[in-house]
């Protein structure tokens, strides 16, 4: 799901983890009518290896940093509330 050129949004909270993880930036965030939140991310190849890397089970990343980062994320989704 693309907002603009050049984007790509993201809701599944590991990919997401493990791009922040990774040193991505997220753009912005947003919410759909549901309710559900959006990461974005600008779209370059290296995020796509990324994601790619993720579901393919072949990405490693430091622990402890993922579970930070994905604290972090929990409550920034419950922040926008």
């Amino acid at each position: 799901m693309s907002e603009e050129p050049n984007t790509v949004s993201i809701r599944d909270l590991g990919v997401v983890a493990a791009l922040v993880t990774h040193g991505f930036e997220i753009a912005y965030t947003r919410r759909d009518t549901k309710g559900r939140t959006y990461f974005i991310f600008q779209q370059t190849v290296a995020l796509d290896e990324i994601v790619n890397g993720y579901y393919a089970d072949a990405l490693q990343v430091k622990a402890r940093k993922f579970f930070d980062n994905t604290k972090m994320l929990k409550a920034r989704i419950y922040a926008d509330e």
